[in-house]
């Protein structure tokens, strides 16, 4: 069954937050792995889905700075993990699979935005590599246990930064063409996009369902590349100190970390997102199709959700991670 790509009127909107979504939901016995989840939205992912019950496991590259924005959450664990490195990736899901335990919700939210050309160790482009393959060989590593949980949910973060660009299929690591840190984010985030796509079609039968999420514009750790230009395009003027100018008309358009986590929240533990999936979401619903070209603030363009370019991209993930999934 194919879902729909249209709002079903949830009863959220964009400035719900993460706890007004899961109120009344129970995950006392739930397990979650949140990648990025120490940072950014990422922490509010975590707070809320651990304030619900769940035990939420967060895979850190810096543990002491993990430690510290974690610190009087209940119920989260830490395990060593590099979404650049494919064997740091099998590491980790072979330590969760080894605990014997389901996987009930995946939330994928590590991510790097418009960063200086840089490579992994395979000599792919960084954001391509980090924002979806290295998801792409976790997912497929935790399938077992995603499976085991019956009714599990994977949620993976892309943007309306997907607006950007298309997969190049010809040139996804900029070997050939000129690199542009905003073509390859967006990319790598329509990527994110037509992997929850390819991944709910082949996990409807194992009772695994994903999604994509627009989380929303919010400046947290993801900013980190940005220039003082890249700044003023969105209406921001930085100071040397760090502070922060942010004009009227952009405030109206920002989200803080709590409504920028509600997605992803909804996303994962909502009772109505049960039997559907596939689709991209944004204000905590399903997003409008819009046509490309499309400038207004919501809506989901269709090279994002196009199900020939998901089958695609999955072949051509595979290929370049060398793993598949066993669905």
């Amino acid at each position: 069954m194919t879902t729909e790509q249209q709002p079903i009127h949830s009863g959220f909107n964009a400035k719900s937050t993460a706890r007004d979504v899961i109120a009344g939901i129970d995950l006392r016995g739930k397990i979650a792995i949140v990648t990025g989840g120490y940072s950014g939205i990422g922490v509010e992912t975590t707070r809320a889905l651990s304030e619900a019950g769940a035990t939420v496991v967060v895979p850190v590259r810096t543990r002491a700075k993990a430690e510290a924005n974690l610190a009087g959450i209940a119920r989260v664990e830490l395990a060593p993990l590099d979404l650049l490195d494919p064997e740091a990736i099998d590491r980790f899901a072979e330590g969760f699979l080894a605990s014997g335990r389901p996987l009930h919700m995946l939330v994928n939210s590590a991510g790097v935005m418009a960063s200086p050309l840089t490579r992994d160790g395979r000599g792919y482009e960084v954001q391509f590599s980090g924002n979806h393959l290295g998801h792409f060989q976790l997912t497929a590593r935790l399938w077992p246990a995603l499976v085991k949980a019956r009714g599990a949910r994977v949620v993976a973060v892309s943007s309306r930064g997907h607006r950007f660009a298309p997969v190049d299929f010809a040139d996804p690591n900029f070997e050939t063409r000129a690199y542009d840190k905003w073509k390859a984010y967006g990319q790598s985030k329509t990527a994110n996009a037509l992997f929850a796509v390819g991944l709910d079609r082949r996990g409807q039968a194992s009772s695994v369902r994903a999604f994509s999420v627009h989380p929303g514009a919010i400046i947290t750790d993801l900013v980190r590349h940005l220039t003082d230009d890249d700044f003023k395009a969105f209406g921001i003027t930085r100071h040397a100190d760090g502070g922060m100018d942010v004009s009227e008309e952009s405030q109206r358009s920002f989200k803080n970390v709590e409504e920028g986590a509600a997605t992803s929240v909804w996303c994962a533990t909502s009772p109505k997102l049960d039997g559907l999936g596939g689709v991209y979401c944004e204000d905590c619903d399903i997003s409008p199709l819009v046509p490309e070209g499309h400038t207004g603030p919501t809506g989901v363009w269709p090279w994002a959700c196009d199900s020939q370019a998901a089958d695609k991209l999955w072949a051509f993930s595979e290929r370049l991670t060398g793993c598949s999934f066993t669905a």
